[in-house]
């Protein structure tokens, strides 16, 4: 953003001093004014390049009037799905239970050690309503999908988790990934074990609401770690520690 207001300015400033100027050179003005356009649009698509397309979620609901004790009693794996999709609703819902924020100071629906949230959740997105399909980015601040690819990676992700068929025939999967040096760098290795307690709170926190929401889903961690990274071109210090695939 910072470009978008500099260049333009430069070039308003220089217009500026032209006409108090009395310097109405028609060539000039005209010349000054296609500068600006092109800066602008250039500086815009700069903007865009590194803020990819990105989509406002529904907002969660808190009351949906399914209780603890059922969601608890209900909880199963399941790894058999129907060919029908999701609702957009729904997939927000699962994104804010896992690590949606709950409060005004940043806190988070799973419990974090020092609250330094060391979890990135992706979204392999197959057979939504309302989104396209690809490769999405959950950012919690804003509640949003940030698109990071068009391309339909399921059975890719599969084929990366010992050919597990449930996660290619899921409508959506769910991949919890880690950042160990957010906590590490607090509490050195045993920062470790705590991102992982973490990570188990939070795709608990998903099984729940699934059950809540009448979807069936699994945790899977049976995979190639290198294979997952390179299919999500995830950067190099997320490390892939949960697929959950979710489907009806």
């Amino acid at each position: 953003m910072s470009v978008l207001l500099r260049a333009p300015a430069a070039m308003m400033y220089r217009m500026q001093m032209i006409l108090t100027g009395k310097q109405y050179h028609a060539g000039m003005v005209i010349a000054i004014l296609l500068t600006l356009a092109i800066t602008v649009q250039t500086a815009i698509a700069g903007q865009n390049m590194r803020n990819p397309l990105s989509i406002k979620l529904p907002e969660p609901r808190t009351d949906d009037g399914t209780s603890v004790e059922q969601a608890l009693r209900n909880r199963r794996s399941v790894r058999t799905f129907a060919a029908e999709p999701l609702k957009l609703s729904e997939v927000a819902q699962l994104l804010w239970s896992a690590q949606g924020i709950t409060n005004r100071d940043g806190l988070r629906t799973a419990p974090s050690a020092g609250a330094l949230y060391p979890l990135e959740v992706y979204l392999v997105a197959g057979s939504v309503n309302d989104l396209p399909g690809g490769i999405w980015h959950y950012l919690p601040d804003n509640h949003r999908l940030e698109h990071l690819s068009d391309t339909d990676v399921r059975p890719t992700l599969a084929h990366a988790a010992l050919d597990q068929a449930w996660i290619r025939e899921a409508a959506a999967v769910v991949v919890f990934t880690a950042i160990y040096e957010r906590t590490t760098r607090k509490y050195g290795k045993r920062g470790m074990r705590y991102v992982h307690i973490e990570a188990g709170h939070a795709a608990e926190n998903l099984f729940l609401q699934a059950v809540s929401l009448g979807l069936n889903t699994v945790i899977v961690g049976a995979f190639q770690d290198d294979a997952i990274r390179n299919t999500l071109g995830l950067p190099e210090d997320h490390v892939p520690l949960i697929l959950m695939p979710v489907g009806r």
